[in-house]
């Protein structure tokens, strides 16, 4: 019998599966010049430049954070061989350990204790998964309910003494704010340009507005520990120790590697990545925990890290993405509206390249859909605030299915491994 990491023979005659085509840097920020066009262009057609406005990018940028933490510690995980689905149940357990912390002793503290929730958390499904051998998905499921019931009895039972400060039997008292950074003088600038709305140059000012004005500390961090997990798993001897053991773990063993521990210290990490999510939406976004907060976050950050091909620069574009749709619902209405004309290009755009490739019923159905959400769009003055809320889930379900037959995840992902199986 053989078994997933085992080399299978090519047939004859076959030639070998081309694997996607990785997004460089360049074309990256040439998608990303095209996008801002297009949502320039179409602001001036409508009127409606709420899309690029400073108050849009600084709202996605901060929905993208928690987005993309928790996708962060799916990577760490599931390039160690360990599917994380529990890591809603971490991101849960950041939440209330960052809110009562911060509450109790200071923020800084309330930062540590978050991303110390999840790593137990981690900790806990490493146990269950590379120590015992039970099966990823079902370990993850138990813990997101475990943790989320535990969170709710602690909050019921033991915080009503707090009701006096704002406490309830759902949510934790105020916490002190973290530090922000503005740079003040920049900021001002780019405010006077983005209120001329200059075609291309306003929006542009309203982006870079939106990424410096009350910039929180956190995000910081979160953008360095992405550029960080670059460099140590791609860049170091611990990192190609650790994604071995996520592509081939009987091959990493037999060359002497403790395939356990680095699954190990994967999955702690992963937590902690979660927990520290999970602390930015109760300290940063909001400045108190309550049940319910993540909202499925984790989830949506593990779509984000699939999306993104199990790789950083992918994931953070992932968590950007589904960031800009999550802080739609926070926004005026009417920049959904104006998002359905974008939509109708876009899909326009996509057709007329299907039909240069001569694939005819590709091209015939995403014109059809071009065609439908340009009558929604003219026909209409809003979207409905149930759809508004909907957006962030249906968008991540749409772009997985775009880019399902692109990725490549590790071989030996969510694999049981015990030590000593290749003998």
């Amino acid at each position: 019998m053989s078994t997933a990491t085992e080399a299978r023979p090519k047939p004859a005659g076959q030639a070998p599966a081309k694997g996607g085509r990785k997004l460089s840097w360049p074309v990256l920020l040439l998608l990303s010049a095209g996008v801002l066009v297009l949502f320039s262009a179409v602001g001036m057609i409508t009127g409606n430049h709420s899309l690029t406005s400073s108050g849009q990018i600084a709202a996605a940028l901060g929905a993208a954070v928690p987005i993309g933490m928790a996708g962060l510690g799916g990577l760490w995980s599931e390039r160690a061989g360990v599917v994380n689905i529990g890591l809603e149940g971490m991101m849960i357990a950041g939440t209330f350990a960052g809110a009562w912390t911060g509450y109790l002793v200071n923020p800084w503290a309330g930062l540590l204790a978050g991303m110390a929730a999840g790593a137990a958390g981690g900790l806990l499904h490493a146990v269950i998964t590379v120590g015992f051998g039970v099966d990823h998905i079902i370990s993850g499921v138990g813990i997101n309910i475990l943790i989320q019931g535990l969170c709710l009895y602690i909050n019921k039972i033991y915080y009503q003494d707090y009701r006096d400060v704002g406490a309830g039997a759902s949510k934790s008292p105020p916490t002190p704010s973290l530090p922000t950074i503005t740079v003040g003088g920049l900021s001002s600038w780019l405010d006077g340009i983005e209120k001329h709305h200059w075609f291309l140059v306003s929006d542009l000012a309203g982006v870079l507005g939106g990424l410096v004005t009350d910039l929180s500390v956190v995000t910081v961090i979160a953008a360095a520990l992405l550029v960080a997990t670059y460099f140590i798993l791609w860049r170091t001897s611990f990192g190609l120790r650790l994604r071995s053991c996520g592509e081939n773990p009987t091959a990493a063993e037999s060359l002497g590697v403790n395939v356990y521990k680095y699954k190990y210290i994967a999955v702690i990490a992963s937590g902690a990545f979660a927990g520290l999510g999970g602390a930015y939406l109760s300290m940063v976004a909001a400045n108190v925990y309550q049940d319910g907060q993540t909202g499925g976050r984790g989830y949506i950050g593990l779509a984000a890290m699939i999306f993104g091909n199990w790789l950083p620069g992918g994931l953070a574009t992932g968590a950007g993405l589904f960031g800009f749709t999550d802080s739609l619902q926070l926004r005026d209405p009417s920049s959904v509206h104006v998002l359905l004309l974008v939509i109708a290009i876009v899909l326009a755009l996509m057709g007329l390249w299907n039909l240069y490739r001569r694939k005819w019923t590709g091209a015939a159905i995403t014109l059809v859909l071009a065609g439908a959400v340009a009558i929604w769009y003219a026909t209409t003055s809003t979207v409905e605030r149930p759809l508004i809320v909907a957006s962030p889930y249906v968008i991540t379900l749409v772009v997985l299915t775009l880019s399902a037959q692109r990725l490549r995840p590790p071989k030996a992902d969510g694999q049981i491994y015990r030590k000593g199986q290749g003998k």
